[in-house]
C-alpha cells in the first residue's frame, strides 16, 4: 500500500519542523559551546546535530534512496551512537575529542542529509519507510532533550555560568497540594492507539499492553517544590543515613552530595544555575535535577513514597503532570509479550532493561508532541542532569 500525496505532504512538513526545531536551539551557542564534553554522559552539541542526521543516513537514505552517496564515510564510526550491528563507533568518552569535523561541516552533513531525504520523501513509497522516518522524528526529539540538558552541564560548570536564553524554564505547580485518590482494581497498562488519543506513535517499550492489580492509594496532584525540599535538607537529609538506600547513601558520601545538582548556597540563601544565568533559587518553584536516590530519600523522610510506574500510569488522567520527569519506584523492566525488533533497530530499547529506574511523564526540556501518559523514560539511578523531579504517594 503506497502513502498518499497528502500523508507524504505532512510527513515532510513534519520533517522540517522537528530538524528547525534542533538547530533552533543550538543556534543559540557559541561555536566553543559545540565541542566539550565535560562528562561521559553528557555529549557535545555537535555530537548531537551529527548523530541524529546519521539516524537518517544509516537506517533509510542507505536503504531506500538509489544510488545515494555517504556525506563522509567516516562518519558512520564517528556518529555511530551503541548500534553495534550498524556497525563499529567511536568510544563514548572520546565524543569532545573531535575538533574536527568542523561544526560548519557538520552543519553542511544536516543539509545534505535533508535535502535527500526531501527527495525521497517527494517520491512513492512503502510504509515501512514512513515508520522508520516517524522513528527517526521521534529519535531526534529525544535528542533535542538530551541537547538541552547536555547543554545547561556543560553551561553549569562554567566558571562564570553563562546565559543563553531569555526563559530561565523556572515553573511552579500553580495551586497548594491535593491528593487524588485511586480505586483499586486491575487496569490495562501499556500503549494502545484506540486509548491514546494524543499520539499515533509509541516506542516498542510502551507495547506488551497487559493487566495490573492496583491497590487503593492517593496520589498528590502537585510535583515537590524547593521550598519542600530544604526543608528536608534543613532537617539534616544529607547526613541521615537511615533515610537512604545504602547505594545512595555510598554514593552521596562518595561523592559529595550536599543539594541537587546546579544550587549553590550564597550566603543564607540559594542560588541554582538556569539557562537564563545565575540567579536566586525561587522557592515555589518545582524541584529538579535531583536523582532516584534523592528522590526514594525525600519521600522518605515525608513519611511517604514514590509511585510504581504502572501507578503513575493509572492516575495520569487525574493529576497535573509534563513539566518534570517524574521517578518512579520500578526498575525498566520489558512489559510482558515484549519483543525486540529484528537488526540494528532492535539495539534501541531493549538492551538497557537492566540497573535503571523508569520515569513518567516529560520535563520542560521536552519538544512539542513528543510526551504521552505511557511513554516510559529510563536512567541510571544517580543521574541528577535531567529535568527529574518527585511526585508523593500514599
Amino acid at each position: 500500500m503506497l502513502i498518499d500525496n497528502q500523508e507524504k505532504t505532512d510527513l515532510l512538513k513534519l520533517f522540517c519542523e522537528v530538524r528547525r526545531e534542533t538547530e533552533d536551539f543550538t543556534r543559540l551557542l557559541k561555536i566553543e559551546d559545540y565541542i566539550p564534553q565535560p562528562v561521559i554522559f553528557a555529549s557535545p552539541a555537535k555530537w548531537h546535530l551529527a548523530h541524529t542526521t546519521w539516524f537518517f543516513e544509516n537506517f533509510i537514505l542507505k536503504t531506500f534512496y538509489s544510488g545515494y552517496k555517504e556525506f563522509d564515510e567516516d562518519f558512520a564510526f564517528l556518529f555511530n551512537s551503541y548500534y553495534k550491528q550498524a556497525g563499529k563507533m567511536l568510544f563514548r568518552a572520546d565524543r569532545g575529542n573531535m575538533t574536527r569535523p568542523s561544526v560548519d561541516e557538520v552543519y553542511a552533513y544536516r543539509a545534505y542529509v535533508d535535502r535527500h531525504i526531501e527527495e525521497l520523501l517527494k517520491e512513492s513509497f512503502l510504509p515501512d519507510l514512513e515508520e522508520l522516518i516517524v522513528l527517526g522524528l521521534n529519535h531526534e526529539q529525544q535528542h533535542q532533550e538530551l541537547l538541552k540538558t547536555d547543554v545547561k552541564y556543560l553551561l553549569g560548570h562554567n566558571p562564570i555560568f553563562p546565559s543563553i536564553l531569555e526563559d530561565n524554564l523556572v515553573q511552579s505547580n500553580g495551586e497548594l497540594p491535593s491528593w487524588k485518590s485511586i480505586n483499586e482494581g486491575v487496569y490495562e497498562i501499556g500503549y494502545a492507539q484506540n486509548v491514546e488519543s494524543n499520539s499515533d506513535f509509541c516506542f516498542d517499550n510502551e507495547q506488551g499492553r497487559h493487566k495490573v492489580y492496583i491497590h487503593d492509594f492517593e496520589i498528590r496532584n502537585e510535583l515537590v517544590t524547593n521550598a519542600e525540599y530544604i526543608e528536608f535538607m534543613e532537617d539534616g537529609g544529607y547526613e541521615r543515613p537511615e533515610l537512604w538506600l545504602d547505594e545512595g547513601w555510598t554514593w552521596c558520601e562518595e561523592n559529595s552530595i550536599k543539594s541537587p545538582l546546579y544550587w549553590h548556597k550564597k550566603k543564607d540563601s540559594w542560588w541554582h544555575f538556569t539557562f537564563s544565568g545565575f540567579c536566586q533559587l525561587p522557592l515555589n518553584e518545582i524541584l529538579c535535577h535531583v536523582s532516584y536516590y534523592e528522590a526514594e530519600a525525600f519521600a522518605r523522610w515525608k513519611g511517604y513514597r514514590l509511585p510504581t510506574e504502572f501507578e503513575w500510569e493509572v492516575a495520569a488522567d487525574s493529576i497535573s503532570w509534563g513539566k518534570r520527569w517524574e521517578w518512579t519506584n520500578s526498575a525498566y523492566l520489558p512489559y510482558p509479550k515484549y519483543k525486540i525488533a529484528e537488526g540494528a533497530i532492535g539495539e534501541y530499547n531493549g538492551k538497557f532493561m537492566i540497573n535503571q529506574m523508569t520515569l513518567r511523564g516529560a520535563s520542560c526540556a521536552t519538544s512539542k508532541n513528543h510526551s504521552r501518559k505511557t511513554y516510559r523514560n529510563f536512567f541510571h539511578p544517580h543521574y541528577q542532569w535531567q529535568f527529574s523531579g518527585i511526585r508523593l504517594v500514599k
